[in-house]
């Protein structure tokens, strides 16, 4: 009576591990199927296989493994873990490329600004050659000569009044341009030479073609150029330009010229 219950049991337990085994094998093949697709995948991707050749590779062996298992004496559990490891190697395949492909763009990019970069300073630096030669050419319009000591420009007697050394508000336009002609050259410095007629005491006149010589330093130095840039001399009455027998000679003799360095900073010497 008792032996009918007993086959009913193994009956049953036999039964759940049937159905168990085959749950199991279903598991196994759909990892299997997830890990292929997913190596099919890194493996026709030339950028995974240019950064990432090794986990691509790696991916490949798993898998292979995996298949191996499945076919022959392999556990479903054993067919899951292999290809759940392949399916993980073609994950971190893409992630390389991924990295790799933003690292190439980022260096793109940065080569990209540096090189709008250039643009800009070559722009900008050839904005600043046109500016000073713009600069330039108003400095030679305005009353300057080419001698032998350089490039002089003389700003004459009625820029002060008379027997003073302060600059008049008329001189206003014309320091501004050299100012801006010493901002877009840093290498050239000016001599300030004073020179009055010979109307007077001559101690008085040489103080004076000083003092006239200083009030345009002073004027450049208070509108940033360094004073190392700046030399001042005061000659007097000496190397007059015109007779100072008539007034308009004397007017002549009256002035202050600024002599320019070279574009490298070479002034020449003084008289």
């Amino acid at each position: 009576m008792n032996s009918i219950p007993r086959v009913l049991s193994v009956c049953l337990l036999l039964g759940s591990a049937g159905l168990y085994g085959c749950a199991g094998h279903q598991s196994s093949d759909k990892a299997l199927q997830s890990a292929s697709a997913d190596f099919q995948t890194v493996k026709e991707d030339t950028n995974v296989l240019r950064s990432a050749p090794r986990d691509v590779i790696r991916a490949g062996e798993l898998l292979a493994r995996a298949e191996r298992l499945s076919g022959y004496i392999g556990s479903d559990e054993d067919v899951s873990h292999y290809a759940y490891l392949s399916s993980r190697y073609s994950a971190i395949a893409t992630e390389h490329s991924k990295l790799l492909l933003n690292q190439e763009r980022l260096a793109r990019l940065e080569l990209e600004r540096q090189r709008l970069q250039l643009v800009l300073r070559e722009q900008k630096l050839a904005g600043v050659q046109q500016q000073g030669q713009w600069v330039e050419d108003q400095i030679i319009s305005l009353s300057t000569h080419q001698t032998e000591r350089g490039l002089v420009m003389t700003l004459g007697d009625m820029l002060f009044d008379t027997g003073r050394a302060e600059l008049k508000s008329s001189a206003n336009r014309t320091v501004l341009k050299v100012v801006q002609f010493l901002q877009l050259n840093p290498k050239r410095v000016v001599r300030i030479e004073g020179y009055t007629d010979s109307t007077g005491d001559s101690q008085d006149n040489l103080q004076l073609s000083k003092d006239r010589a200083q009030s345009v330093a002073d004027v450049l130095s208070d509108l940033g150029i360094e004073d190392e840039r700046i030399q001042v001399l005061g000659y007097g009455d000496q190397y007059a330009v015109d007779v100072n027998t008539s007034e308009r000679g004397r007017a002549q003799n009256r002035r202050v010229e600024i002599v320019f360095s070279d574009e490298k900073g070479r002034l020449s010497a003084p008289r």
